[in-house]
Order: structure tokens, then C-alpha cells, then sequence
């Protein structure tokens, strides 16, 4: 059975959604890609390895997690980046620049100290 608990789960599960989205390296470099200028999945497919089914079904798996859009130009769909749904995985990484930032500082203070002695 399921049960609604509110929309903090649709948060979370959206979240999940965007850190599996980037998990996989070819949708990294779509993304990458696409940062640059929008394209087409033909367009795409051909910084990859890979068949244009492929290729659509990784396309498939950012849009659902809301980084990409696409518009019909024609007979074509462009894929666009929106870079701004990425905003959970910079909070992320906010913690742990914290913590980088204050182990650096640490470091420093007892280089400080060892080279006065």
C-alpha cells in the first residue's frame, strides 16, 4: 500500500531522479554537450559509440528528471540543458566543500605554526 506523506517525498524522489540521471557517464557528456548549444538526438548520437535507440533512451532519462526539455523544430525534437535542476547535486557538494574548506584552513594554521618553530 501506498501512502502519501507529503510533498517532501516528491522532493526527494525528484532529487533521486537528477543524481541517477548524471550517474551514468554518456548522460554526462550529453549534458556537457548540450551545456555548449541545444541539438538533436542525430546530433548527439554522433559524439557517441552507440545507437541513435540508445542515445534517445539515455535522452529519456534527463528529460524525466527535468534536465532537458525538448521542442519540435520540424520533424526534429531539440534537446536544451536547464542547468538550474542541478541545484540539488551543487547543495550536495556544498557540504562537502564545507568540508574540505575547513580541513584546508586547519591545515594551514599547523603549517603556520610549524614553520614559526
Amino acid at each position: 500500500m501506498l501512502t502519501y506523506i507529503g510533498p517532501m517525498v516528491r522532493t526527494i524522489e525528484r532529487e533521486a531522479d537528477i543524481f541517477g540521471a548524471i550517474s551514468h557517464p554518456a548522460r554526462r557528456q550529453m549534458l556537457d554537450l548540450l551545456a555548449e548549444e541545444d541539438q538533436s538526438v542525430s546530433a548527439i548520437a554522433g559524439h557517441f559509440a552507440m545507437s541513435r535507440p540508445a542515445v534517445s533512451q539515455h535522452l529519456r532519462i534527463l528529460l524525466d528528471a527535468g534536465l532537458l526539455t525538448e521542442q519540435r523544430q520540424g520533424r526534429q525534437r531539440l534537446y536544451h540543458f536547464v542547468p538550474e535542476r542541478l541545484a540539488p547535486v551543487r547543495d550536495w557538494l556544498a557540504h562537502y566543500e564545507r568540508f574540505w574548506d575547513d580541513r584546508l584552513q586547519r591545515l594551514q594554521q599547523h603549517l603556520a605554526k610549524q614553520s614559526k618553530a
